[in-house]
């Protein structure tokens, strides 16, 4: 076993090398998902491709057993203006890996790939095991783990790789932001004529910066509402504008739906309230998952992550956990400790091996 692990580590870092020097921009993930394919393919692996996602079985697949499926994400951010480093250039120095997407979440997605080989020959398995590497997961695209899911066989949980420090996110806030529009009546502004559409919405915006929803999770704490946009779409001085436009970020923890959000919102404020989509909703597992239990067994602790994943999208229990750290997402010559991969995927292994 450690030596199959060595080897495997050492397949994983080179493998993360290769996908840092190609640029993957959401949407754009054509090149690693190629490199992924080919990857899997060298390995014996009958690998599947939809779009730019690409995934496997086990060799052993049983439709009987139940299957678990291990996602991370191939697409990154664009580099930003602050880098000093060539993001497209895998530099490993200090036993540092310089370069974009290995944080995040590179180092994850080799990880995984690397456990899924691991295991990817035992016959005597509890649970399948489904590997997914997929594109789209830093716009939350609808050409991601969203549309792979009807590709892939029955699912029963899943393992979520983001940089957590390989501790266990349990929970997720969702997002849901709001499209809120105030009408009025236009008139000239000198002559006090007309309903002033941004005074109408002042009352609004101070109700969505004042109001606290009772219910507080010890996870994720209190749903969070931020106005952070707003416009009358009025060009000219001297016309009281006739409509008032503003946007909010709507933060919510799992104890609340979104509907249930909604409903409390449209009792408050007379503006009109759309919102732009409810595809990223709050999520949690329970701490007596098996999952989570194998993760306490083996000395992590669990918390409620503030950021949205894939995670939101996928319709049954999933844990967040994957080497690598939050804070060092989307910064500029952004890194992640070899040490850190190496040890995620013994973890993983541990993690792994308590259930399959």
């Amino acid at each position: 076993m450690s030596a199959t692990l060595n080897i495997l580590k050492e397949q994983a870092l080179l493998l993360l090398k290769q996908l840092i020097a190609i640029p993957s921009f959401s949407r754009e993930e054509d090149g690693t998902a190629a490199v992924l394919e080919a990857f899997l393919q060298s390995k014996g692996v009958d690998a599947n491709r939809y779009m730019n996602n690409v995934w496997a079985k086990n060799k052993y697949f049983d439709e009987n057993k139940p299957s678990i499926l291990l996602n991370s994400h191939h697409d990154t951010v664009k580099p930003n203006k602050a880098y000093t480093l060539n993001p497209f250039l895998p530099l490993e120095d200090d036993g540092k890996l310089y370069g974009l997407g290995s944080n995040d979440a590179g180092g994850c997605l080799v990880s995984l790939l690397a456990v899924f080989l691991f295991f990817y020959e035992r016959e005597d398995l509890k649970y399948n095991l489904v590997f997914a590497a997929t594109a789209e997961e830093e716009i939350s695209g609808i050409n991601g783990i969203e549309v792979l899911l009807h590709q892939l066989p029955s699912l029963a949980f899943g393992l979520v790789g983001e940089p957590t420090q390989m501790q266990m996110a349990v929970a997720e806030r969702g997002l849901m932001v709001l499209d809120v529009t105030v009408s009025g009546k236009a008139g000239h502004a000198a002559r006090e004529e007309g309903e002033n559409a941004l005074y109408k919405a002042l009352p609004d915006i101070d109700w969505f910066r004042n109001f606290r929803f009772e219910k507080v999770s010890e996870l994720l704490g209190a749903v969070k509402m931020t106005v952070t946009v707003i416009d009358t779409e009025n060009k000219a001085h001297n016309v009281v504008p006739p409509q008032c436009h503003f946007v909010v970020d709507t933060r919510v923890n799992e104890l609340y739906t979104f509907e249930e959000i909604l409903e409390t919102i449209g009792r408050h404020v007379k503006a009109e309230v759309k919102p732009r989509s409810m595809r990223m909703r709050s999520t949690s597992i329970p701490l007596d998952h098996a999952l989570v239990q194998a993760g306490l067994s083996l000395g992590r602790s669990y918390y409620g992550s503030p950021t949205t994943s894939d995670k939101a999208l996928m319709p049954f229990q999933t844990l967040k956990m994957g080497p690598g750290d939050s804070a060092r997402s989307h910064t500029a010559d952004e890194f992640i400790y070899v040490r850190e991969i190496q040890e995620g995927i013994e973890m993983y292994v541990q993690l792994l091996n308590k259930l399959v």
